[in-house]
């Protein structure tokens, strides 16, 4: 008999990107939903709840190719300029958005992922996948963003309705945008770029340093290091589920793809540098 994969469910807009680099544009299926359930979609069986108008045919085809696509109805799709400075600054401009999405699919999970790119899941959503699954990470990214079309604008936010969440990712950055104190959550997880990073289980103080990679781009990184780490912490112990993270983030980066053996996550995992710090 073969071994039951997880039930995961991942939530959140996906996103027509429209990126500009130069005098060069093309357009892009993107958004964290998308990028969060291509890592995910290699530890377990994914669904992804998300809510828009039109997507191209291939489009739905590849996203259909990482697990079962509900879609919520929508009168518009969310779209995003991203117009790159270099391969690590850009700027955002909302162009369009979707529907909210109010209520999850009936029955249970083993895990939820929560990852809005446009402040559409509510508070009471996070409420009820604490309740539905037995592990449910998010990224802060959506939740403080305001869902106003334009440059984005980032908004402060009691962050009180995150608390009990098992991973939550964030921007260094961003997260001084949410009043939340590390020891709210059981994880939490605080990327800065190319730069040292920090994180915090149950309370304690980490530091792990992302592997140099040259790229053109880091569109996704953020939302597949989350992705990644929740497969990873639903078996494995927190240093050792950051250290295989960071690891498949890195070839996630070098390959645009989430195509390669896991024993090269393994092997990179092992020059991983992570150490507790002591306040």
């Amino acid at each position: 008999m073969g071994l039951i994969k997880m039930k995961c469910l991942v939530v959140g807009h996906i996103v027509r990107d429209v990126i500009k680099r130069g005098s060069v544009t093309e357009e892009r299926l993107g958004g964290g939903a998308y990028y969060s359930a291509l890592a995910l979609s290699r530890f377990c069986d994914v669904e992804i709840l998300t809510s828009f108008s039109e997507l191209s045919e291939e489009w739905i085809d590849e996203l259909r190719s990482l697990g079962k696509l509900t879609v919520l109805p929508s009168d518009e799709t969310t779209s995003y300029e991203l117009v790159y400075m270099d391969s690590n600054r850009r700027e955002l401009r909302l162009l369009s958005r979707a529907s909210t999405i109010d209520e999850l699919p009936p029955g249970r999970y083993d895990v939820v992922l929560l990852n809005p790119v446009t402040n559409e899941i509510p508070p009471e959503l996070v409420k009820e996948a604490l309740e539905r699954a037995k592990l449910v990470s998010a990224d802060v990214q959506g939740f403080i963003r305001s869902p106003e079309p334009g440059v984005v604008r980032l908004i402060e936010r009691d962050g009180s309705f995150l608390r009990g969440i098992h991973v939550l990712h964030s921007d260094v950055a961003e997260f001084r945008y949410l009043n939340l104190k590390p020891s709210s959550v059981e994880v939490l997880l605080l990327s800065d770029g190319p730069n040292p990073g920090k994180a915090y289980f149950r309370g304690q103080l980490y530091r792990f340093l992302p592997m140099k990679v040259n790229v053109e781009e880091s569109t996704g990184a953020g939302d597949v290091f989350l992705g990644a780490f929740t497969g990873f912490y639903a078996e494995c112990p927190f240093i050792q589920s950051l250290k295989r993270a960071i690891a498949f983030t890195t070839l996630f980066l070098k390959n645009r793809s989430t195509d390669f053996e896991m024993s090269e996550v393994s092997e990179l995992a092992g020059k991983v540098s992570v150490e507790a710090i002591n306040d």
